[in-house]
């Protein structure tokens, strides 16, 4: 029996993310209130695993149910934890670490790299998603939103750590030395640059559906 390279990829994607999910809730630190769900890196892993999980569901004939919204938007929050990591790292790497150390290097490696660039990959040129854009926009902005109402109502007040000149409890250290004022500008900003990153991403879908007219379906 020989495996199509399309179904190789997607159980490697597939079991890549299980692990490192299962990884995460049994090592990823539960000492604050929402563990390792207070940060966006954890979101955009598990959204991975779950867009990995309806791609190998295609695959097998067990669904036809595309979810190109909820794909697209987890290949844009993906793509927008690589890009605030490690800008906000290499800018000063206390702002995003608590001891301003990386974790171990195949734990970033994945986490802030590899496997963003794998869900991105697959769905622009292996799924071929980011053909409906309102559905993304929504489920962009119900993500981003329910995240940052948990940091700003619940975790900010009640959690202590890490602390920071302003307050105490979000998630990223320097998030604690801005004034709420502040923290608002961040994040329009930044949902901004997540609109123009789905209209890039959308762009690029749509030059390989037109250079590549595969079928959708196996």
């Amino acid at each position: 029996m020989t495996l199509h390279p399309r179904l190789i990829f997607r159980w490697i994607a597939f079991l890549l993310a299980a692990g490192y999910c299962i990884r995460t809730l049994i090592f990823g630190g539960w000492d604050d209130l929402g563990g390792p769900f207070r940060f966006l890196t954890v979101w955009a892993l598990f959204f991975s695993f779950f867009c990995f999980s309806r791609m190998m569901a295609i695959e097998e004939g067990r669904s036809d149910k595309r979810w190109d919204g909820f794909v697209a938007m987890t290949a844009v929050i993906n793509t927008m934890v690589v890009i605030l990591y490690w800008r906000l790292y290499f800018a000063d790497p206390a702002s995003v670490t608590r001891d301003g150390e990386l974790a171990g290097w195949h734990l970033e490696l994945y986490y802030h790299l590899v496997g963003p660039a794998v869900q991105v990959i697959d769905a622009i040129f292996v799924h071929k998603s980011f053909r409906r854009l309102l559905p993304a926009i929504a489920w962009l902005f119900g993500v981003i939103a329910a995240f940052l109402a948990l940091a700003e109502l619940v975790w900010q007040p009640l959690n202590s750590a890490p602390a920071g000149t302003v307050t105490s409890g979000l998630p990223y250290p320097f998030l604690n030395n801005l004034e709420f004022a502040d923290r608002a500008v961040f994040y329009a900003s930044n949902f901004v640059s997540a609109l123009v990153i789905l209209l890039i991403y959308a762009g690029i879908a749509w030059a390989v559906r037109r250079r590549f007219p595969a079928p959708v379906t196996p």
